[in-house]
């Protein structure tokens, strides 16, 4: 089981959630988070005072595979994603240990 986190632009949201349903994903979650790469912020004016904003919104979405679908879902999103321009985003990949569903008890790939 793998856990996938792709950070992506937050106006780019229903097109990675359009791209991922369409192969058949049936659930994520999803966080506002604000940070920074080799953006390094941006510039925003004001009430005509221009300020720096250090960290960029951005939005998380999760979620949780077997194996067997990492690939399909990392190729969904990179083709939703997209803009061509810096600050797109990132996908991390990491190993799942365990998965437990609450309500029933269901454990691992059962669970996701």
């Amino acid at each position: 089981m793998k856990r996938i986190n792709a950070i992506i632009r937050s106006n780019r949201l229903d097109e990675v959630k359009e791209c991922l349903v369409d192969i058949g994903v049936e659930g994520m979650t999803i966080a506002e988070v604000r940070g920074f790469g080799r953006q390094k912020g941006h510039t925003e004016i004001y009430r005509g005072s221009e300020y720096s904003v250090d960290f960029v919104p951005k939005i998380l979405v999760t979620i949780l595979a077997t194996e067997d679908r990492v690939q399909a879902i990392v190729e969904a999103s990179v083709l939703g994603a997209p803009t061509g321009k810096m600050g797109d985003g990132k996908i991390y990949i990491t190993p799942l240990e365990e998965v437990v569903r609450i309500r029933n008890g269901d454990r691992g790939e059962a669970a996701i």
